[in-house]
Parts: C-alpha cells; sequence; structure tokens
C-alpha cells in the first residue's frame, strides 16, 4: 500500500532563497531589450508565419520567465490592502432557498 502524502505547494516558494542574481539579471536585459525593439522597432511588432506574434517573444515570454524566477510572488496593491483590511463576510446559516409554486395551475393548451 503506497502512502500518498499532501505536498503544501506554497512552502518550497517561502523556503527557498533568491534566484540566482545572474539568472535574474539576464532575464531582466532580455525582458528590457526586446520591450525596445518593440517599441522602436515596427518589424517587431508583427506576426509572422513561423513565430505568430512578436512581441509575445520579445516581451511577454522574457517577462513570465523572470516573474516565475520570483516563483510567482505578485505585488502587493493598494486594492489588496483594503480587501484584506476588511472583516470576511459571513455567511447565511439555514436552508437552500425554495422555488415558489407558480400561480397558474397546469398548462395552457392552445384552442
Amino acid at each position: 500500500m503506497s502512502t500518498y502524502r499532501a505536498v503544501n505547494v506554497s512552502a518550497p516558494a517561502r523556503l527557498a532563497g533568491p534566484p540566482d542574481p545572474r539568472l535574474a539579471h539576464l532575464l531582466r536585459g532580455l525582458t528590457l531589450t526586446g520591450l525596445v525593439m518593440v517599441l522602436l522597432l515596427p518589424a517587431a511588432r508583427e506576426h509572422t508565419q513561423g513565430l505568430g506574434w512578436l512581441p509575445l517573444w520579445l516581451v511577454g515570454m522574457p517577462l513570465t520567465a523572470w516573474w516565475s524566477l520570483y516563483r510567482f510572488r505578485l505585488p502587493l496593491g493598494a486594492g489588496r490592502q483594503a480587501r484584506s483590511a476588511a472583516p470576511p463576510r459571513r455567511r447565511r446559516r439555514g436552508s437552500q432557498a425554495r422555488r415558489r409554486k407558480s400561480s397558474r395551475s397546469g398548462l395552457r393548451t392552445a384552442a
């Protein structure tokens, strides 16, 4: 009989140290280079048959890799802080609402 243990996915992210600074520097450079290319070169904003939409590969993918290097941490914005300060909503206790019986009894018949 095999033993299955549930693993908390966020635990390794909290325990892991900071990412490799060389890789962070490389991804930051690729992202900024791609952004400059998309902004300054019209050819970098096109769609090609082989690669598809170039801004995705020049900006989007390096930016996603850079974000994942930091283990998908999201910046804590003002809206998120306001929600966390509010008390949690309470759920009503009791049974589920019931449907009302129709005032019309039976189906209408076509004359």
